[in-house]
């Protein structure tokens, strides 16, 4: 990489101004194209599947999009002229509306039951067409909320009616004020806590732009944008504060710019590619997966990841270049200028002292540490995976306020209904369709249950199930697999009805399912592939071997964290994001490949400075106590800044996105602090020179990646003694 870094260097101000260019031509583009994000269903083979799709072939208006109009009036009932007449002119503009197939006002006799019995609370259910467009719902939103006066109280809810909080841009901007601020304090140069900044802003700028005009040819999820970001700061300060911390190091041991450039890149920026490739195949890993918006997210955050990672690699030599040796500061610049400092020992101030600790009491410190970490994965074992309800979105958001209204008139469970396809093509099956209903009715768990009239030649049914509980409630999810298994099974007996479960509800918890079943396959998966990644970059399997270990291990410290904020819900109301629920489906399965990638980083950084110092001496104690030593302030920093991104994207405002903030900011800290700078090294210094044992058949098949750079000089092991009773048990 070093001729790539010359180049740089040497066009130095021309890299500049084309990475500019670059982010400010496709920001053009996006001006005149704009972006199609949208939400793809997933075609899994499910029961809800089956149902969506029948009722997609027997009526457009029962497959399309539905809303809920819902109001309520202070101190009087819906019945009242004033109120009847201001909601039912507005209904019957809504029902004349561009892309509304029907609705269904309370004040019919069809829609009787949509008052409750106190007289307080109405909605109406509007259905739209297949191909309704957004402005058109929008028309319709404008229309609903028209009539709404002090004692009147009108909000929205439904499918159609959902809106997704906007993202906070003053949290995400306070995630780079603290970064900054971190690298400020602890490299006291104002250059160096700049650059890694302006790196990642520009790279991840770029991505977005990319995102959104590649969002027109793949379907990508209205979220990808922000995850993006979630991700490209973290690691792309991370990846540029490596190489820069490498540079300073090279300036100080006497080196030229020009030569420090190349030498950072060749070492630092060897490991910077080599980690961010991990990251893009972990993400582009879950493509396996076959689920529409985690394969958007996943493409998204790869996109975002490959252009920080060339940032790192190109744009930031450039300004390496620029600014010559004012990334020292005054102090360090003093210090360099007469002559070069000595080969490093391993003693590096607080680092260095933490380092020769853990080489003397590695058992202990190494069980600790495990003990911890196990306490923080423990709560994992409960994890359940679901949708969250507009119960939990904030109270000043319309979706909120019809679902709380709609709970208060009629029960939790009106929030959710399941819908029921029937396919009864005799007249049997009718008949044994209406017994079905008799039945629900009397199910432990459901509140009412209801069957649309069949028209003449009609052979597809659809049947509303109220639950008595909340949508996402572990019991709606314990009712549907009761019909499924036990109710309708019995209702089919002797005919040739058929009977499929679907609506909002039950498909969320399908999709659950599905992912739940996928999840330990894909973590397997991943230690696979994180295995032999590892083997390659540092020819030894130990390292591996514990490096994937590790790695679920610190999958289950992410699990751990969102089990106990938003299952639990230990300080999610403190935060904003409601009461506990379930966890969305499709984040673990995100978390797992994002931190696989992240911890591969820190084991990338730790062990390559460790098998360096390796191949100069051919002393595994000394190459771990010095890798450890001189890579622990950078990984402790760069593990801090992205908790502070991570932590800021907590304070959005969006569940979804809140949670991979709070899995990953946790999961990152307990990695970089516990498992990298206790775990790994207590259990090198136990091994010795078994941590870089490969069979030598296996060495010669194995492709050479040297992700550490050339030695600076051939390996020359020295003799090391064997380790004896004392070396083991200190």
């Amino acid at each position: 990489m070093s001729p790539l870094a010359r180049w740089c260097h040497r066009h130095r101000l021309a890299v500049v101004l084309a990475w500019v260019g670059l982010l400010l031509a496709l920001g053009a583009g996006v001006g005149a194209a704009g972006s199609a994000f949208g939400n793809s269903p997933t075609s899994q083979d499910t029961d809800s599947a089956k149902a969506t799709a029948l009722l997609q072939h027997a009526s457009d208006s029962a497959a399309g999009k539905s809303g809920r109009v819902v109001w309520q009036v202070d101190g009087g009932e819906v019945t009242e002229p004033a109120a009847e007449k201001a909601m039912t002119g507005t209904l019957n503009g809504i029902a004349d509306a561009p892309g509304v197939a029907a609705v269904t006002s309370p004040y019919t006799p069809v829609g009787k039951g949509q008052i409750s019995k106190d007289g307080r609370t109405a909605y109406a259910t509007v259905a739209f067409d297949q191909d309704v467009s957004d402005a058109q719902i929008d028309h319709v939103k404008a229309l609903a909320t028209e009539p709404e006066t002090g004692s009147l109280h009108i909000a929205l809810n439904g499918q159609a009616f959902t809106v997704n909080p906007e993202p906070n841009a003053v949290a995400d901007a306070m995630g780079i004020v603290l970064a900054f601020i971190v690298l400020l304090f602890v490299f006291r140069a104002v250059w160096v806590a700049a650059l890694p900044i302006i790196t990642a802003v520009i790279g991840v700028g770029t991505s977005a732009v990319t995102v959104m005009l590649l969002s027109h040819l793949i379907t990508l999820s209205d979220t990808t944008l922000t995850l993006g970001s979630l991700i490209g700061l973290g690691v792309g300060i991370d990846y540029a504060l490596f190489i820069v911390n490498r540079h300073r190091a090279n300036l100080m041991s006497g080196m030229s710019v020009a030569e420090s450039v190349a030498k950072s890149l060749n070492t630092s920026g060897r490991a910077v590619v080599f980690a961010g490739l991990t990251v893009v195949v972990a993400l582009l890993g879950m493509l396996t997966l076959n689920v529409g918006i985690i394969n958007g997210m996943a493409i998204g955050a790869a996109v975002t990841v490959v252009l920080t990672v060339l940032a790192a690699i190109t744009l930031l030599p450039a300004m390496l270049g620029l600014i010559g040796p004012r990334v020292l500061s005054r102090k360090e610049r003093r210090e360099t200028a007469g002559g070069t400092q000595p080969r490093s020992s391993g003693r590096t101030g607080a680092w260095g002292r933490w380092a020769e600790r853990v080489q003397a009491r590695p058992k202990t410190l190494g069980l600790v540490a495990l003990a911890v970490l196990t306490a923080l994965a423990f709560p994992t074992l409960s994890l359940r995976l679901g949708a969250s309800d507009d119960g939990n979105l904030p109270t000043s958001s319309t979706n909120r306020q019809a679902y709380d209204m709609i709970a208060d008139g009629f029960g939790h469970g009106f929030n959710g209904p399941l819908v029921l396809a029937v396919q009864a093509p005799t007249a049997a099956d009718k008949a044994a369709e209406a017994k079905l209903v008799t039945a629900l009715g009397k199910v432990d768990g459901v509140a009412g249950a209801d069957a649309a009239p069949m028209k003449d030649g009609q052979t597809i049914g659809v049947v509303s199930v109220v639950p008595t509980t909340s949508p996402q409630s572990e019991a709606t999810s314990d009712l549907i697999h009761h019909l499924r298994d036990d109710v309708i099974p019995q209702a089919e007996q002797g005919t040739s009805m058929k009977v499929y479960v679907g609506g909002v509800t039950a498909s969320n918890d399908d999709f659950a399912s599905v992912l739940m079943g996928k999840l330990p396959v894909f973590v397997l998966v991943i230690a696979a592939l994180g295995f032999l990644l590892l083997t390659v970059a540092f020819r030894s399997l130990l390292i591996p071997a514990v490096g994937a270990v590790l790695n679920i291990l610190s999958i289950g410290v992410a699990f751990g964290a969102i089990v106990v904020v938003f299952q639990y819900g230990f300080g999610a109301g403190l935060l904003g994001l409601g009461a506990g629920g379930p966890i969305e489906s499709f984040v673990p399965i995100l978390v797992v490949g994002i931190m696989f990638g992240l911890s591969m980083d820190y084991q990338v950084f730790l062990v390559s400075r460790m098998r360096e110092e390796w191949s100069h001496t051919g002393d595994s104690h000394r190459s771990v106590r010095v890798g450890q030593a001189e890579t622990g302030k950078v990984i402790a920093v760069a593990a801090t800044i992205m908790v502070c991104v991570f932590g800021s994207f907590v304070f959005g405002g969006m569940r979804v996105i809140s949670e991979f903030g709070v899995s990953l900011a946790v999961a990152v800290a307990a990695d970089a602090l516990l498992i990298r700078m206790m775990v790994v090294p207590a259990l090198m210094h136990l091994c010795g020179k078994a941590n870089w044992w490969l069979p030598r058949s296996l060495d010669k098949a194995l492709p050479n990646v040297s992700v550490e750079g050339p030695a600076d000089q051939p390996a020359q092991p020295q003799a090391v003694p064997e380790r004896t009773t004392a070396d083991l048990v200190n």
